[in-house]
C-alpha cells in the first residue's frame, strides 16, 4: 500500500518536504533521487537516509519496508562529494612523486651537494620497491577495484592524502639521506623477496575479491580461497589483502632497517585492522553460513 514519507533535516530537526505515494517495495537509492526531484539542491550521491536523526545510514539497494521506514525519514547532507577512484588516484599518485623527487636529494631537504654522493644499493631497492607498490595501486584502481560506493565526502580527501604524502616524505627523507646506512646484504635481499611476495598476495587478494563482484552492481560474496594459492589466506582470515599489506611494508621496514618505516607500518597496521575487524563483523552478521574459523586480520590471533 502506498503512503506519504516526511523528510526531515538531521541538522535542524525540521520538515523539508513530504514525498507522496510511495510505495514499501521503493528502495533508499530510488528515493534518493525522489528527494532531488523536490528539492534539487539534495544531490543524491550527497545524502544520506536514516531512520533517526543520529542512526546509522540506509543501504542504497535496501528497500522501505526492510529498512523498517515507518513513514518518515531523516536526511544527512554528507557535503561535497568526490569520486572514489579519483580519490585513490590522488592518494597514490602523491607518494609516487613526492618518493621520487625525495630520491633525486634535492637541496631543499638534503642541502647542496647531496645528489653527487653516492647512495647505497638499498635506496636504490627501496625506490623501486615503493614505486612498484604505488603503481599497482594506481593500476588495480584503474582496472582492479569495483567500488561499493561511487563518492565520498571531499574533505576526506585532503585527510587521506596528508596521511600518505606527509608518512612517504618522512621515510624518503630518511632512506634516501646521505647519511643513511644500509643492514647487511642478506637482511635487504631477505626483506625484498618477502616484499615481493607480499604484493603478490595482495594483488592475488584483489583480483580475487574483483571477481566477487560483477560489473556494475553491488552484489556481496563470501570471499573463498581459488586455485591461486595467495588466496588460500582466506582460509584464515577475512581481509587477507590488509595481511599482505602490513607484511609489504613490515618487509621494507626489515629491509631497510628504517624506523619511520617501521613506524608508517604500525600506523597502517593499525588503521587496517579497525577496518578489518568492521568488515569481519559485518560478513559474520550478512552470511548465517560465514566460516567460524575465521579471524579478521591475523590468522588464529586477531
Amino acid at each position: 500500500m502506498e503512503a506519504s514519507l516526511e523528510l526531515v533535516s538531521t541538522s535542524s530537526a525540521k520538515p523539508i518536504g513530504t514525498l507522496k505515494h510511495v510505495s514499501p517495495s521503493s528502495t533508499v537509492k530510488e528515493i534518493k533521487k525522489e528527494i532531488n526531484k523536490l528539492k534539487k539542491s539534495y544531490k543524491p550521491e550527497r545524502i544520506e537516509l536514516r531512520l533517526e536523526a543520529k542512526g546509522k545510514g540506509l543501504k542504497d539497494d535496501s528497500t522501505l519496508q526492510s529498512s523498517g521506514v515507518q513513514g518518515r525519514l531523516f536526511i544527512k547532507d554528507l557535503g561535497p562529494q568526490i569520486g572514489w577512484k579519483t580519490v585513490f588516484l590522488v592518494e597514490y599518485a602523491g607518494p609516487l612523486v613526492v618518493y621520487l623527487w625525495m630520491y633525486q636529494r634535492p637541496w631543499l631537504f638534503f642541502g647542496d651537494g647531496a645528489a653527487e654522493q653516492p647512495m647505497t644499493i638499498t635506496a636504490h631497492i627501496a625506490a623501486g620497491c615503493w614505486t612498484f607498490h604505488y603503481v599497482k595501486r594506481l593500476l588495480e584502481t584503474l582496472f582492479v577495484h569495483r567500488f561499493s560506493h561511487a563518492t565520498m565526502p571531499l574533505a576526506n580527501l585532503f585527510r587521506n592524502s596528508a596521511y600518505y604524502w606527509l608518512f612517504t616524505a618522512y621515510v624518503a627523507y630518511h632512506i634516501n639521506h646521505p647519511l643513511y646506512t644500509s643492514p647487511g646484504s642478506n637482511q635487504v635481499y631477505g626483506g625484498l623477496a618477502a616484499f615481493i611476495l607480499c604484493e603478490l598476495g595482495n594483488l592475488s587478494i584483489h583480483l580475487a575479491l574483483r571477481n566477487l563482484r560483477p560489473a556494475g552492481t553491488t552484489v556481496r560474496k563470501i570471499p573463498v580461497a581459488t586455485g591461486n594459492p595467495f588466496t588460500w589466506l582466506f582460509s584464515f582470515v577475512s581481509c587477507p589483502n590488509y595481511t599482505y599489506e602490513f607484511g609489504s611494508w613490515l618487509s621494507f621496514t626489515i629491509m631497510t632497517q628504517c624506523l619511520p618505516a617501521g613506524i608508517f607500518a604500525l600506523a597502517g597496521m593499525y588503521q587496517m585492522t579497525v577496518w578489518a575487524i568492521g568488515k569481519h563483523r559485518a560478513y559474520k552478521k550478512e552470511f548465517p553460513n560465514y566460516p567460524r574459523n575465521r579471524k579478521s586480520i591475523i590468522p588464529f590471533l586477531l
